[in-house]
Parts: structure tokens; sequence; C-alpha cells
């Protein structure tokens, strides 16, 4: 079944814009089918992420835009050129790569000028110094490569890339072989740069992070498919899918029952209690009987000691339970809760008025805002491959 997915507000650029679209693409090597049929529209000026695990197609759908790797079938549009059957010099895109492939025996103003005087540019000195400037390493002007740091590295192969001009700049996993410190600085400047030069950028990556700092709209893939396209903050609050949900941080899940309604919110069984969703929060069948999981994300969980449970708010979803874990995390503390309807809750409580009670062994209560709830059809624990209610699992 072919996947549609539209990134929302995009416009028609003509032949000179750097909107991508990729109509009906897919690709399959023999029997083993590495991107289903797709229509996928990258909207002009935009910074779009292809999220996945190794192996979801995000690579190979990256390639074909690229002219890499050759469409088993469907077009790809660069503004309102066909450029499906071009080859990938002839088309206007650039590509970085994890490995910067940098010349070693070049300074760095002449690896940043090489696609200039390839192309018999002799002026290039200006273009150079104005890229330069915007990747912020003008002083740096004639080092070599091995003199700079990963992250300054990355911003030359991105120097690189850019002074051609294309429509579209294609990233493909660039920040992989940082450490985890400057990977997060290198994704704030990725991000200004994209902004500076208004330009399309799609970016290929495993890190859910990386793709929720930078882009503006998320595809996550899986399995050669797009599971969810949208903002990351609609992704992360309004998952459709237990495996976005699961992908995209960590999920408790609740197998229950819808009970009826009360207002605009539908009342749900769990175990011997009950839950409110808000109904537009409902991505599964609300009939009343449907059988549904129930998702809260574990930060939006507080955990208060039994002993103190008059003092819960009303109006709050609630769950009771037993501490068996605490894990001090620095800025906060993950609590693992045995429940009677999920056994693995976790909790994310901010290190600000840590309550000393709150130790493995003690007996607590769940409490949390019902706005805050999502949830999905019940069968998708099955089809998506995943835990159930007890998968509050985080995503590799």
């Amino acid at each position: 079944m072919k996947t549609t997915t539209d990134a929302g507000g995009a416009t028609d650029g003509g032949g000179e814009g750097g909107d991508v679209r990729l109509t009906g693409i897919s690709k399959t090597y023999g029997s083993f089918t590495a991107v289903h049929p797709l229509d996928l529209t990258v909207p002009q000026g935009s910074f779009f992420a292809l999220l996945g695990a190794s192996g979801c197609g995000k690579t190979t759908t990256l390639r074909m835009i690229a002219g890499l790797e050759e469409p088993s079938s469907g077009t790809v549009h660069l503004g309102d050129q066909d450029v499906t059957r071009l080859p990938p010099y002839k088309r206007p895109v650039n590509t970085v790569f994890q490995s910067y492939a940098l010349f070693p025996h070049l300074d760095i103003f002449e690896n940043v000028a090489f696609g200039l005087r390839r192309r018999g540019i002799r002026s290039v000195r200006g273009q150079v110094e104005e890229m330069l400037d915007l990747v912020q390493l003008g002083e740096q002007a004639r080092k070599k490569p091995h003199q700079l740091s990963g992250g300054q590295q990355q911003r030359v192969a991105v120097a690189r890339a850019l002074i051609n001009h294309p429509r579209v700049l294609l990233l493909d996993e660039p920040l992989g072989a940082l450490d985890l410190k400057l990977r997060r600085r290198m994704q704030l400047e990725l991000k200004r740069i994209q902004t500076e030069v208004g330009i399309t950028f799609v970016h290929v990556t495993h890190d859910q992070e990386e793709a929720m700092t930078m882009a503006d709209t998320v595809a996550v893939m899986n399995a050669g498919r797009v599971e969810q396209l949208g903002a990351p903050s609609d992704l992360y609050e309004n998952p459709r899918t237990t495996f976005v949900a699961n992908f995209l941080g960590t999920s408790n899940f609740i197998e229950a029952e819808v009970d009826g309604r009360r207002g605009g919110d539908l009342v749900l069984k769990a175990g011997g209690g009950a839950l409110v969703l808000p109904e537009g929060r409902c991505g599964a069948p609300a009939a009343t009987g449907g059988k549904v999981l129930a998702g809260v994300r574990p930060e939006k969980v507080s955990l208060t000691h039994a002993d103190d449970a008059g003092s819960v708010p009303d109006g709050r979803n609630r769950l009771t339970g037993t501490i068996a874990d605490a894990s001090f995390l620095g800025v906060s503390t993950q609590y693992v809760v045995d429940s009677a309807v999920c056994p693995r809750f976790a909790v994310y409580a901010q290190n600000v008025e840590r309550d000393p009670r709150l130790v493995p062994g003690a007996e607590v209560v769940l409490h949390w805002n019902p706005a805050h709830t999502f949830a999905l059809d019940a069968a998708q624990s099955v089809s998506d491959g995943l835990p159930g209610p007890a998968g509050a699992e985080e995503g590799a």
C-alpha cells in the first residue's frame, strides 16, 4: 500500500524551487523491499528530518533524492524539474556525509573553494570568505583539516556543500561521529546555518533528540514506510502508533476499555479504576466496550507517597503502585513503579524538592492531568511488534 505524506504548506516553487516531491517512490533489492511506495513532499526552505532505526529505509530514500540510488518505481522532483533519471552531478543538490571527506592536503580555504574552482570560477575569495564567516571559521582559513576539531571539520564540509548554492542540502547522519556534547552544539549550529541560508535541508538521523531539536518537520520511518509525519511537538504529544510513541522517548501504556463519555471526554476502565481521556486524543475506535492502550509520558506523571494520597487534587488520573527502582540522573530521578495495570510504570521527577520517602518499596500514588493522556488501538502493540502495556521502553 502506498504511503502518502505531506509536510504541510508546500508551495510550487517552479523550476527554481527547492521543494522536494517524491511520487510513488520505492526501492527493492531482489525480493527485499527497502522502501515501500510512498509520496512525500518537503516544502521549500524547510528543515526536514527522516528519522528511524538502522534499516528503516531513511538513508535509501535520501540516496534516491541525491541520485546515488535509482528508484525501482516513482519519480523525484525538485521544484518543477523531474530529476529521476539525472545523474548525481547534474542534480541541484549537495550531500554532507558522516565522514567529512575533506581533502587533507588542502587548507580549509581551498577545501571550501574546491567546487568553485572545479567549475572554472577564478575569483573565489569573496564567496569563500562569506561562507567561512557563515560557519564561523573565518580565522581558521589557512589551517589543514587535521588541525581542526570534529565539529569544525563538519562545518567545513557544510560550507563546501553550500558554496555551490544547491537548491537542497542532504545530510546523512552528519553528526554521528561527534561526542554527545559537541553533537548537541552542532545541532544548534546547523539549525542556525539553515535559517540564515534559507534553503531546504533534508536530514537523515537515528537520533530522536537530534531530529526534534533541528527539524521543522519529522518523518518517522519504520520498515520502509513513513509511520507518522509532523512537527516534533505533535509527534511527541500525539503519537498515532505505539512505534512512534516508543521511538520518540518513552511511553507508559495501560490496557483499558472505553466505558462511556463525560462531556467531551472518554471514561476508560483500567483494572478496577477509571481514567479520563479527552476524546480528541484518542487514536482508536471510541465506541463503548472498545479496547485501547492509554498512554502517558513519564515526565507528565507526579509521584505522591501513599500517606499523602489525600493531597492529590481532584480531577486527575490516578493509579496506585509500589516503587520497584529509583535511579538518580542528575536533573531528575527515574522511578519504576509496579502497578496492577502497568507492571513497569516509568516516572521522571525533577530533582527540586525530593521526598526522601520515595524509595524502593514505598507505596505511592501516580497521578497526572487527563489532558496528557493519549490512546491508541490496543491491537497495535501486536502489529507494531512492540511490547504491550508494560512496554515503557525507549526506542533505539
